[in-house]
């Protein structure tokens, strides 16, 4: 027979266990990417994140940004004043000494920790260095076929930017993120077999345009 200190020893080790566990599903279940939010993996969420969006880019296109600001603080703020208000009410009513409805909120850090900041700003930075450097690569014609890519898409841009405004593209790009996802995932086999249709026709062309492009065969033997 175990002793008492045997026994208790294995007791909190399986519970140490038990909740180790429990935390590691918790923290688990807490994680949701924005791909889960696009793919509609729990509608709640999507449904709410999805319409808040729509709402305010909606917003933005009927009103100026400092009027949508100013109209969601002013939301924000009558809210958090009524509820005060009630709450003070009934406690006044009933004589208890709850305190300020609000104090565990105000008690939160919500300081943001230098390393935290510092983290995502050098994540930024790599991606703002990796994009400069394309752009360079592009702009300074180091692939031919690529600046003219780029060329081409700039110029079917200039007739995007004569039909629709920054809104209304924010609009359209918010909707299919939302909607393409979720289609392609219903749709994958249909759909992969059009875009390799498209993506060796486009191939054959590019190969064309770079076998008369000046310098394009001298390049690809080189590589």
């Amino acid at each position: 027979m175990a002793d008492p200190m045997t026994q208790s020893a294995q007791i909190s080790s399986s519970e140490g266990l038990v909740d180790g566990k429990n935390s590691s599903s918790s923290s688990k279940d807490s994680k949701f990417s924005v791909r889960d939010l696009v793919y509609w993996r729990d509608p709640k969420k999507s449904g709410v994140v999805f319409g808040t969006s729509l709402l305010l880019l909606l917003s933005l296109a009927a009103f100026s940004v400092i009027s949508v600001a100013s109209y969601l603080l002013l939301a924000l703020l009558c809210v958090t004043i009524a509820f005060r208000v009630y709450k003070s009410v009934v406690q006044a009513v009933q004589k208890s000494g709850d305190g300020h409805p609000f104090k565990e909120l105000m008690d939160k850090d919500v300081s943001i920790a230098p390393e935290t900041f510092r983290k995502h700003v050098d994540s930024c930075l790599s991606h703002v260095n990796r994009a400069l450097k394309h752009l360079s690569r592009l702009f300074l014609v180091e692939d031919l076929v690529d600046s003219l890519k780029l060329a081409v898409l700039m110029w079917l841009m200039t007739y995007v930017g004569a039909v629709f405004n920054g809104i209304t593209i924010l609009i359209l790009a918010d909707v299919l993120l939302f909607t393409v996802p979720l289609v392609y995932e219903k749709n994958k086999t249909q759909i992969d077999h059009y875009i390799d249709v498209v993506r060796t026709q486009f191939n054959t062309i590019v190969s064309k345009l770079q076998e008369k492009l000046p310098g394009a065969a001298k390049r690809s033997k080189v590589e």
